[in-house]
């Protein structure tokens, strides 16, 4: 009967264990994948501060086509 409780305790300790486990290797997935999303965001504020710079050189060379226009 000892064998039986202590094989049943045994189990429920590695079961419990494992589940810990499992749960901490969700949670660093979930945090990788934040960085992952952070780091995406700092590239598109970079991409867009690129593209609102083109703008600006664009408008700059209209604004100076017009010039030469008049």
């Amino acid at each position: 009967m000892k064998k039986v409780f202590l094989s049943l305790a045994v189990v429920a300790v590695l079961t419990v264990v494992s589940c810990k486990k499992a749960d901490a290797a969700a949670t660093e997935s979930v945090d990788s994948t934040a960085v992952a999303v952070d780091s995406a965001a700092a590239v598109v504020d970079s991409a867009a501060a690129t593209v609102d710079s083109a703008a600006a050189k664009v408008d700059s060379a209209a604004a100076k086509v017009e010039e030469v226009k008049k």
